[in-house]
């Protein structure tokens, strides 16, 4: 079992069932993020261009096409998750915004997607920090790499400090969802789940040297909330 295919493990259908409405708590701002990220997609391709857009970890309601697809009509989408009940989910959000003629929808992983298919452009939003260790990190961001043409932009968005090491941020964490009506034991609970179900890269510079390993442009950080950053970067040509 890879590391990405476990980690889709944790996304059962009951999770999945919630997933929209608690991600957007769990993420203060998530919708400014996908939007942001879309905005920085076309500003780097250019607007009103054509190009073919991998989108990895699409899962969950494929937000990224849903966000991007009507700012660029000419763009067209590969959505790729390992997590079937995600994909199930982002499916019908695709299928409700009469998006599926424009994508192209692959339960699995980047890694069996053919090498020598090159994409325009590609987003990876919410995925890196539940993948365990550096190399799984380092394995999804290569196999993009292998994928994108030279100079194509790259979305990189997620979580990225040893929750344990930013006491305030946690703590400010727990507090948003005490915000939005969960009880103490609940606070507690999620906190606890935080500590233990997810690995995010230790810093910012963890993330660029990740990277870099990988074959990417320093990225250019464009959004950020509490734990939580959006970067841009490129492949390098």
């Amino acid at each position: 079992m890879t590391a990405a295919t476990e980690a889709a493990g944790k996304f059962d259908p009951a999770r999945a069932g919630e997933y929209e409405t608690q991600s957007r708590i769990a993420l203060a701002g998530y919708d400014a993020c996908h939007e942001l990220a879309a905005c920085m997609l076309a500003a780097a391709l250019g607007s009103g261009t054509e190009a073919r857009v991998l989108v990895a970890g699409a899962g969950g309601g494929a937000r990224e096409i849903v966000t991007a697809a009507p700012l660029e009509p000419s763009w067209r989408f590969t959505a790729v998750d390992p997590s079937e009940a995600m994909m199930d989910l982002a499916t019908a959000r695709l299928a409700e915004a009469g998006l599926l003629d424009r994508t192209e929808v692959v339960l699995g992983t980047v890694a069996d997607l053919p090498v020598g298919d090159r994409f325009d452009a590609a987003t990876l939003i919410g995925v890196l920090h539940h993948l365990p260790g550096d190399d799984a990190k380092r394995a999804i961001l290569r196999s993009l790499a292998e994928r994108l043409k030279p100079g194509a932009p790259l979305i990189l968005a997620g979580n990225h400090y040893a929750y344990a090491s930013q006491p305030l941020l946690l703590k400010a964490w727990g507090t948003r969802w005490r915000m939005k009506g969960a009880g103490p034991g609940e606070v507690e609970a999620k906190l606890g789940k935080i500590l233990q179900g997810a690995d995010p890269p230790h810093s910012e510079e963890a993330v660029a040297g990740l990277l870099a390993e990988a074959g990417f442009e320093p990225p250019l950080r464009f959004f950020s909330s509490l734990f939580w950053g959006a970067w841009i970067t490129r492949r390098a040509a």
